[in-house]
Order: structure tokens, then sequence, then C-alpha cells
């Protein structure tokens, strides 16, 4: 059996003994906050008091997960850059490229709506805004397609229902919300772990033949860092966000996007 195959498979199983306890444990332990209700949604974690990483202002969280793909780009161009002339191959960076794109497609936008979006809306999901009074109004989806931030000074004909607003000048972007909302945290720290990798088993697979650079070793571990943040931030979010439901169904498109990727 290849080294590459043994990293491969030690990091995926990883990955998935995390995934799997994680979100056992908050189903025990009711850890888990719910985020496709909308009356719990703009409110605190339940635990945030207690709980770090239960908050969405975690370091862990504003530093690393919400720049997930950069940090993870970063590290596998800092990989190909510092391997040997022989490796820096393009179907390497046509994999990177591919997987970028599947990140966008999923995430940002695809003809409109990023899939994520549309998922949540075939699936039941409304347009919500959560009232600074806690009361909660659905609008038409296309403002949260477009992710337009409204008010009773920009769009009053949208409370036009007899609600106690508060006075004042205010705003709020609304969120799809009761509908199935996939992990995107999930779906993206899987494909990301397992992309490096495999980008990682790659240079260990050759380092027999072509020993290390200074800089190649300062990648390597770097890669390994980033690989071990994402299996935390896999922890945390599994522990802390979104139903068992939500989170599986992050896990097996994370999986999926990886198997695209393979193909190349």
């Amino acid at each position: 059996m290849s080294l590459k195959v043994d990293v491969q498979q030690a990091i995926f199983a990883i990955l998935t003994l995390i995934t799997f306890l994680g979100t056992i444990y908050s189903v025990k332990n009711h850890t888990y906050l719910d985020t496709s209700d909308p009356s719990l949604t703009h409110l605190p974690h339940h635990l945030h008091q207690t709980h770090y990483f239960a908050t969405k202002a975690n370091l862990l969280n504003v530093l690393f997960i919400k720049r997930a793909w950069a940090w993870t780009s970063s590290a596998f161009f800092f990989l190909w850059i510092t391997s040997p002339r022989q490796q820096r191959s393009i179907r390497s960076l046509s994999k990177w490229a591919l997987a970028t794109a599947i990140w966008l497609v999923f995430t940002s936008w695809f003809f409109g709506p990023a899939l994520l979006e549309r998922f949540i809306a075939v699936s039941g999901g409304e347009c919500t805004i959560s009232l600074p009074s806690g009361a909660t109004l659905s609008i038409p989806s296309e403002f949260c397609f477009t992710k337009s931030s409204v008010s009773p000074y920009t769009h009053p004909y949208l409370f036009a229902s007899p609600l106690l607003l508060p006075e004042g000048q205010w705003a709020i972007v609304p969120r799809m919300r009761r509908g199935h909302d996939v992990s995107g945290h999930i779906f993206l720290l899987t494909m990301s772990t397992l992309f490096l990798a495999d980008q990682l088993a790659l240079s260990l697979r050759s380092r027999s033949n072509s020993p290390w650079t200074p800089a190649h070793k300062y990648a390597v571990l770097y890669t390994l860092g980033t690989i071990a943040i994402w299996l935390f931030a896999t922890y945390t979010t599994s522990l802390y966000f979104h139903t068992p439901l939500e989170k599986f169904t992050g896990y097996l498109l994370g999986i999926a996007g990886y198997a695209l990727i393979r193909m190349i």
C-alpha cells in the first residue's frame, strides 16, 4: 500500500470520526444551534457564556473559517511553488482551479444565487428578517439572493403590517431560514481538508526521490498545521452549529466536491 493512500485514508478517517462523534455529542448534550430556526438565529448561542467556540465571534471563526479557502489556497501554493520543478504539474493547478470553482458555485454564485442558498429555497426556506423587537418578518426571496439591506426607510412597503418598529435609522440584511440549511462550513472544511491531504501526500510520496528543500519543509509543516486547524474547526462546528442532518449533508457535499477534484 502506497504512502499516498495511507495519508489520505488516515486524514479521511479522522475527519469522518470527528464529524460523527461531534454530531452525536451535540445531540446527546443539546449543544448545537438550529441555524434554520428564525426565532433562534438572531439570538446568541445558548452556550455562548460558557463555551468560547459556541460564539461566532471566536477567533477560529473570524480569522480562519470565514477565510477558509484563502488559507487552503495559500497552503496549496506554498507546497506547489517550493516543490521540485518536475512536481509542479499543471494537473495540480487544475485541481485547485476546479476546487475554487466548486467553492464559488456552492457558496457564492451559480448563475444567480449560490447552490447552498437554492437548496434552502427549494426545501421550503423563506427569506426573513429578524426585527430589533425579536419579531420575524418574511419578505420576497430576491432580497436574500441579492443580500440587500432593508429598512422601513428604504423599503417601507415591506413593513406595512402593524409591527412595533423601533425609532431611529436601522437596516437589516435578510437571511434564508426554515429550509434545509446545508452546513457550508462542514462542506468547505471537508473539501479543503481532503484536498490538502491529497497535495500533502504527493510531497510525502516523493521525498525519497527528491529531498526536500528547507522552504518545502516549511510548506509541509504549514500544510499540516492548516489541516489540523480545519479538523479542529470541523469539531467545533459539529458541536455547536446546525442540525445533525445539515451537518451530514454538508459532509457529503464536501466529499462529492473532493471526488470531482480527484477525477482530474
